[in-house]
């Protein structure tokens, strides 16, 4: 128990230095999220790691060594970033410079979780640390090369199911034309909020409900094309009541707050898909089980 004590007390120590040392990045990130709606993710980031953490404290816990060795490398490296950052700041753009700062910090959080429970006991909890990097906002000029692909991808999603419903359309670009209306999906069309936040979201449930690694890998990639059919299907919605049924579609509350509907809809659909791979890891489970009980079966 002294052990174990000693560990969480230099942990606690060098955190709040790190905190005490990076905190205009960790404000800046944090003010960044609460103002702008495209980084709204980042403020459920870390609740969501420290609960992942408690829920994986027995791993380490169950340190049994420091490693003052691997992690004084991850803290010398997150320590030069941040002071590279810091001298060259003038230069940098300042979503650049934040991007940088706040990366550091994260890494150097990585660092003494490592320097005071070691490689093996971090690698059990690995995904609840490497988690804290969502933490990181995008740069300006990467956060518009996704809301563009969103936009781009919501626009084709859009025309299938305008082709689907036998709605004749054109399209050029991100404009869609259709019989009383020209829609264009714009920047802030593009979903990036919610796609964001289904992102986090998946990552966070395939890390609890599955075990495969190939298995998450696909779950998460499948968040991609499911963001961009969850926004066409809301464009689509919208377009079709508001030209059919009622033009007031066009500008009211479904257009405006409409978003979180279509959010659950395309969360439900993750929860089914990652249930549907959880029986399957099951069923594999249960088959190794009975193998292994009748060897006879396997010969």
């Amino acid at each position: 128990m002294i052990r174990v004590d000693r560990r969480l007390a230099c942990l606690t120590l060098l955190l709040a230095a790190s905190v005490l040392l990076g905190w205009r990045s960790l404000a800046g990130t944090f003010v960044l999220s609460w103002y702008n709606v495209d980084y709204t993710h980042i403020l459920i980031v870390l609740p969501l790691s420290l609960a992942l953490i408690l829920l994986d404290q027995k791993e380490l816990l169950a340190a049994r060594k420091w490693n003052f060795g691997v992690g004084s490398i991850i803290l010398a490296s997150a320590a030069a970033i941040a002071i590279c950052t810091r001298f060259w700041s003038a230069s940098l753009p300042r979503d650049e410079a934040l991007s940088l700062g706040t990366f550091a910090l994260v890494l150097s959080w990585i660092g003494i979780s490592v320097a005071c429970f070691g490689l093996k006991s971090c690698g059990r909890a690995l995904f609840p640390l490497l988690f804290l990097f969502a933490l990181v906002p995008l740069p300006k000029l990467a956060l518009d090369a996704v809301i563009a692909f969103l936009q781009q991808g919501s626009a084709w999603s859009t025309h299938v199911l305008y082709a689907i419903a036998g709605v004749p359309v054109i399209q050029q670009g991100n404009q869609l034309t259709i019989p009383g209306l020209i829609v264009r999906v714009a920047q802030e069309c593009s979903s990036i909020r919610s796609s964001s936040m289904l992102a986090i979201t998946t990552l966070v449930m395939a890390h609890l409900l599955l075990h495969s690694p190939w298995r998450k890998i696909f779950i998460f990639l499948l968040v991609i094309p499911l963001s961009i059919a969850k926004n066409g299907l809301r464009i689509f919605t919208i377009t079709i009541l508001g030209t059919r049924v009622d033009p007031g579609y066009l500008t009211g509350r479904l257009h405006r707050q409409g978003g979180i509907l279509f959010f659950i809809v395309a969360l439900v659909a993750i929860f089914g898909i990652l249930q549907y791979l959880r029986r399957g890891e099951n069923s594999i489970k249960e088959l190794h089980s009975e193998l292994m009980q009748n060897p006879a079966v396997s010969s």
